[in-house]
């Protein structure tokens, strides 16, 4: 057997948003609002399940919006497919989440831990992600990018 974790890969991005920390935990915990802000560009959303409390579960699609995308989705052609469970929420602060893509193809396979953290600004919120054990077949500036997206998401649906 071999030790693979020392190539953890862990990829992080932040931005600061024009709204108060209830506002931005609030869209959180609310399926219909996370499903409006957190697929990155060129994908949409959909919950299938969720519960918003420690140990609760969730699992929803995202799906490429364009048929002709380059990059081909994790579960089928055109979707990823996660599961995720919420380790630890601190309202209005921090939201720790477990999550993994329903995929047959082990470069994506794995537990990815995210950690949302919200902390007080003189002007806003600092939402910051940190991604640890990104599965290898997430190419880094694809990743950075849908980070970003996801951030510009959220600002526009709380600012």
């Amino acid at each position: 057997m071999t030790d693979s974790s020392n190539n953890k890969r862990m990829d992080s991005a932040s931005k600061i948003i024009n709204a108060s920390q209830q506002t931005i935990y609030n869209a959180f915990i609310n399926p219909e609002a996370l499903v409006s802000w957190l697929p990155p560009k060129g994908m949409e959303g959909h919950i299938h399940e969720f519960d918003a409390r420690n140990g609760g579960v969730y699992r929803m699609s995202l799906t490429y919006l364009d048929p002709n995308h380059i990059t081909k989705g994790k579960t089928s052609e055109r979707a990823d497919v996660v599961e995720g469970r919420f380790l630890e929420f601190i309202p209005n602060k921090q939201i720790v989440q477990l999550v993994k893509f329903e995929t047959d193809d082990s470069a994506y396979a794995g537990e990815m831990i995210m950690t949302w953290t919200l902390t007080a600004e003189a002007i806003g919120t600092k939402v910051s992600i940190v991604c640890e054990n990104v599965p290898e077949g997430i190419r880094k500036e694809d990743h950075d990018a849908g980070l970003k997206s996801t951030l510009e998401n959220l600002a526009l649906y709380t600012e």
